[in-house]
């Protein structure tokens, strides 16, 4: 028998980022000595607290209100309002399996064109196609940093007649590092008030911001408009644990019952033992801060060792300010490149890959045009534990230590400087 499948769900291809993991970790479990910059897992161990937490409660099975564990959205709440200065009721607080999951629940649920920043995550545009929503992309500029400026968003929001559209902006940036600035978000803010916007603002990264601009959320400026996600898988580096969460403002109160009817009829609740491990990580964040900042910190000698190197190679690549990857561009190497008939980012990244075992994504997968020769580039191939111990007590990384802290992106830069001359 021939199943006869959704073609929304039959045409899509596996998630690039978890693809290109698996592709990785099968060629060096076959033997080759394979750079990983594609696939952006933290690479540090979860903090203790919140690993005894698990063990202590391995014993719970039951289920939790679809909303999640009470005094774990309390916490979420305190240290939000703590840490970034918001709102957020807890009663209008979701837990669920991932922020992935709830991005995805939120865009199925509102209507409306959804619109991102190009670059940007590879799972926007999936999530909308299986909702058979109407998705657009702006296309960013580098001499921005590829941070989304208001008189862009402007412009596009003019053309369309919805009367209510969905902005997603993730913010640190995965996949470029970038950081908005306050002025920034401000000036975004009263676009999306003018235009009747709804802000999923994905703040996985908020706690991994590490350069000169300091983190602010657009639910500062835009408190009455903007749905925060967050989760647990970037700062406290537990990303197969699969819990998120979703803040809600008063004033979308009304998402909040389908919102709950939708959870109730797919994942139910988050697991409960997970529920319980990650509350001392939001309850008590000062007993794991130190922890989260020396992450932190090294991923931004990390992101600074590579940015410095790709310049020097000859690549044209934006300083990330937060999260843990880079968006370098070969587009000074168009000419060589067309010659050994290599035009697109797709084909970029296939022949790196299999002509230098550096593992990298082309741009294409992230929404920018294919001729577009940029790659994303996640910079944790390292040994997360053992890196804790030997980075510097200063935090500081200085530049002829980077190639014995970080080997493995050592190398990589290497084989690609290598590879272009």
């Amino acid at each position: 028998m021939q199943p006869i499948i959704n073609s929304q769900i039959s045409n899509l291809k596996e998630s690039a980022t978890l693809f290109i993991n698996q592709l990785a970790l099968k060629l060096r479990s076959e033997g080759q000595d394979i750079c990983h910059l594609g696939f952006g897992e933290s690479p540090f161990p979860v903090p203790e607290p919140m690993q005894a937490a698990l063990r202590e409660n391995a014993w719970r099975k039951q289920y939790i209100s679809g909303l999640g564990l009470a005094e774990l959205r309390q916490a979420v709440a305190v240290f939000c309002k703590n840490e970034f200065g918001y709102n957020y009721s807890f009663e209008n607080i979701f837990i669920g399996p991932g922020s992935k999951e709830l991005i995805f629940q939120l865009v199925y649920l509102l209507e409306g064109p959804l619109i991102v920043p190009a670059p940007s995550w590879v799972s926007y545009g999936p999530q909308a196609k299986i909702r058979s929503k109407t998705f657009i992309t702006i296309t960013t500029d580098i001499k921005n940093g590829y941070r989304l400026q208001a008189e862009e968003l402007d412009k596009t929001c003019s053309g369309l007649e919805s009367p209510q559209k969905i902005l997603i902006l993730n913010n640190p940036s995965n996949p470029t590092g970038s950081v908005h600035t306050p002025d920034e978000l401000r000036a975004l803010a009263e676009v999306c008030r003018k235009h009747g916007v709804i802000v999923i603002s994905d703040e996985i990264y908020a706690l991994t911001n590490f350069g000169e601009i300091p983190f602010e959320g657009i639910a500062r400026y835009y408190p009455e408009g903007t749905i925060t996600t967050s989760g647990v898988s970037k700062a406290f580096s537990a990303g197969g644990w699969r819990l998120g969460f979703a803040m809600i403002p008063d004033e979308l109160s009304e998402i909040k019952r389908p919102l709950s009817a939708f959870v109730s009829e797919t994942f139910s609740c988050v697991s409960a033992p997970i529920q319980y491990a990650v509350l001392p990580g939001f309850k008590n964040y000062e007993s794991v801060r130190k922890h989260v900042e020396l992450c932190s910190a090294i991923h931004g000698a990390a992101g600074k060792f590579l940015q410095q190197r790709f310049v020097e190679i000859g690549l044209n690549c934006p300083e990330p300010q937060g999260a843990f990857y880079l968006f370098p561009d070969f587009e000074n190497f168009k000419d060589m490149l067309s010659s050994r008939g290599i035009s697109s980012s797709q084909e970029l990244s296939k022949r790196i890959l299999e002509e230098t075992g550096v593992a990298l994504l082309p741009g294409a997968d992230f929404y920018m045009p294919d001729d577009f020769l940029g790659v994303r580039v996640a910079s944790v191939d390292y040994d997360g534990a053992q890196l804790m111990q030997n980075f510097p007590q200063s935090g500081k990384a200085s530049p002829e230590m980077y190639t014995s802290l970080f080997p493995k992106l050592a190398d990589a830069c290497e084989r690609l400087e290598k590879w272009l001359q």
